[in-house]
This record gives C-alpha cells, sequence and structure tokens, in this order.
C-alpha cells in the first residue's frame, strides 16, 4: 500500500504542476480582472442599448469565465484529492481508497481536457464553425460515403453538446450526398473541428457492386469559422457572380416553387459559396456572403495575403491526392491520421462520431510545431 500512495501522491503533483503551468499560459490573473471589467460594464446604464454589441461582450464574458471556472475547479479538485491522501495516511484508514483512485483518475482526464482546450487560442478558435462535405469522383460511391461522413459530423457535434444547423444540402437521386453544408455552433467549434479540413478515403467493399469488390472513394471537407457580420471584408461587387436556382428538399410549397437559394461566386479566387436553408432569398443570400467573407479571411491567413485582393487563381476546396485520413473497412478495420499517425481500431466507434483522439492528436503536434 505504501508504494501505492507514493504513486497516488506523484499522480497529484503532476497534475497539479501541468495545471499551474496552464494557468500560468493563461494569465489566469489577467483573466480574472478582465472578467471583472466585463462584469462591471455589463451592469452600467444603456448596456443593452444595442442588443447585438451587447451579446458579443456576454459571449466574451462567458469564455473567460468558463477557463477561469475549469481552472479553478481542478485546483479544488486535486486539492481535495490531497487531503483525502494525507487523512488516510495519518489515521492509516485506507477504506476510502477506491475513492482516491476514481477522483485522480478524474483530475487526470479533467487536466487532459483543459490542456487541449489552452491550445485553442488562435483569433477564431472560439467561433462557430462552417463545415462543408464534397463527394469526390466515383459516383454513388463517393455520394454515399459523403453522405456517411455527414452523419459521423453531426453525431460528433451532438456528443459535444454542439448546435446544428444544415445549410445546404445536394442530394442524388440514388444514394448519397453531391455536397453538405453545416454550420455547427458551442464552445471552440473552430478552435477543434479546423482539425478535420482536407480529404478523407475510405476502402471498403462497395455495397453498389454486385461483385463485392474492394473500392477507394474521396470526399473533401472544408472548414472556416463564422465571422460578425461587421467584420471588416472588402468585396468588390464586380468581382462576385450571384445564381438563384430552386431550393431541394422538404420544406413545403414555397421552398420547391421558388428561386430562393442562392449561390455566389468570387471570381478572382474562384470560390464558391451557397445556401438554400432560409426561406428567403435575401437571408440566404446574407448567409452565403458571410460565408465568402469567412473563406477569404481563411484563405488569407493561409496563403499570408495582407490584402484579399492579392488572392488570385483558382481556390481549390482540398487538394486532391494528398488525404489526411483513411477509414479501412475491409480487409481490416482501421482509422489512421496521416498527419499525426494516430490510429483507432473500432471503425465504428468512429464513424459514429468519436473523433477525439483525432482531434486531440492534431492540437498537440501544432502546439509542438509552434513552441
Amino acid at each position: 500500500m505504501e508504494q501505492n500512495i507514493f504513486l497516488d501522491r506523484e499522480r497529484i503533483d503532476q497534475s497539479r504542476d501541468l495545471v499551474e503551468r496552464l494557468g500560468k499560459s493563461l494569465d489566469i490573473e489577467t483573466l480574472r480582472a478582465e472578467a471583472k471589467a466585463i462584469e462591471e460594464k455589463t451592469m452600467e446604464t444603456g448596456f443593452w442599448d444595442d442588443s447585438q454589441a451587447a451579446q458579443k461582450v456576454i459571449k466574451k464574458q462567458n469564455s473567460l469565465k468558463d477557463r477561469i471556472d475549469k481552472y479553478d475547479n481542478l485546483m479544488e479538485k486535486i486539492e481535495e484529492a490531497n487531503v483525502l491522501l494525507e487523512l488516510m495516511e495519518e489515521e492509516d484508514d485506507y477504506s476510502f481508497y477506491s475513492t482516491l483512485k476514481e477522483n485522480i483518475a478524474e483530475v487526470e482526464k479533467d487536466a487532459s481536457v483543459f490542456k487541449l482546450e489552452t491550445l485553442l487560442n488562435g483569433e477564431y478558435d472560439d467561433n462557430d464553425v462552417i463545415l462543408s462535405i464534397h463527394a469526390g469522383a466515383g459516383g454513388t460511391e463517393a455520394q454515399d460515403w459523403a453522405d456517411m461522413l455527414l452523419r459521423m459530423y453531426r453525431r460528433y457535434a451532438e456528443k459535444k453538446g454542439y448546435k446544428v444547423e444544415l445549410l445546404d444540402l445536394l442530394k442524388e437521386d440514388e444514394a448519397g450526398i453531391k455536397s453538405a453544408t453545416l454550420q455547427v455552433s458551442g464552445p471552440h467549434a473552430y478552435g477543434y473541428i479546423k482539425a478535420e479540413k482536407g480529404v478523407h478515403r475510405l476502402v471498403r467493399i462497395s455495397p453498389f457492386d454486385a461483385a463485392k469488390k474492394r473500392h477507394t472513394s474521396f470526399a473533401s471537407v472544408d472548414v472556416y469559422p463564422v465571422i460578425d457580420e461587421d467584420t471588416d471584408v472588402e468585396i468588390n461587387n464586380e468581382d462576385i457572380k450571384v445564381d438563384t436556382y430552386r431550393a431541394s428538399g422538404a420544406g413545403g410549397q414555397h421552398v420547391n416553387t421558388t428561386d430562393s437559394a442562392v449561390r455566389i461566386t468570387h471570381i478572382p479566387t474562384g470560390i464558391v459559396v451557397q445556401c438554400q436553408n432560409e426561406r428567403s432569398q435575401i437571408q440566404n443570400r446574407e448567409t452565403a456572403m458571410n460565408m465568402l467573407k469567412a473563406k477569404l479571411i481563411a484563405l488569407k491567413e493561409e496563403e499570408q495575403k495582407e490584402k484579399i485582393e492579392d488572392l488570385q487563381g483558382n481556390y481549390s476546396q482540398i487538394a486532391w491526392g494528398s488525404q489526411i485520413r483513411s477509414y479501412v473497412f475491409h480487409p481490416y478495420t482501421l482509422v489512421k491520421d496521416h498527419r499525426t499517425n494516430e490510429e483507432v481500431g473500432d471503425v465504428s466507434r468512429v464513424m459514429d462520431g468519436d473523433l477525439d483522439p483525432f482531434i486531440n492528436a492534431y492540437l498537440e503536434e501544432n502546439a509542438d510545431k509552434k513552441n
């Protein structure tokens, strides 16, 4: 038992050291001061006169409170575990040893999650996210794969407690989808889901092949942050082409009989965005324009350009032939991320939305590259 207690104390100390280091990297005391200043601001007369501006302040306040509370709660749990360990030693009573082990395991798990969240310090990591899926070449097989990815991301969002809104969906009559666009809303949504940008490769026995041959299919996933409507992005009218078309799918007579859906093409870059979720063409155009702004900002960051006007050439959703992850259903089951070499043998678990091992490995590797 003495050896076990020594190891348990070491685990508690390691967790404390980790959380304290994370607190220093976040400058937790500065965050406390900032949160207090925001709280005082929300109590000022006229704070809610501009509701949009007030909502942004509240969102910032909630984000700060979330990080501060997680730090404080972790330090409290660590101290409780330490007190329980010392009490057992003083009383020479180890009847609560199983409780201590559970507490330490919970602390280590929470500290690991907190570490990942501290890595989400990009300018847009706290923003909501727009995720687009596009079937690759290959007809029905690729379209079914795109549909499988759509379900996977919906399940992932559900597990994270995120809200999902379908902005655009292009179905195929036979099976699957050609493309889909989702808006996912929740804490650090873009920070996490940005790890999914790239080409996703499927290897399986095709259910659409009577000969039961093995097929390889591809689908691309594009990810970019939702930005505020007042974000300053200059887009010249002569640089965009706006098309309207009839919205597809369920939604009543209005959706199926009017050209309410909107597609916008940014001519200099070749970026195309579309939205058919709203009942009004005007609303769809506004949403599509915000999507275009977000893509241009993401592209500008990637290309490290100072001005959007400098961006020229055909924008590719994703570069084909450079898959980030492979999902193998046959002759064995394995999901492997080619960027981090993270592997999961249970492909069904992954397709059911358990993406945390891949996303966490991606965040940790990118953090190591920055350090």
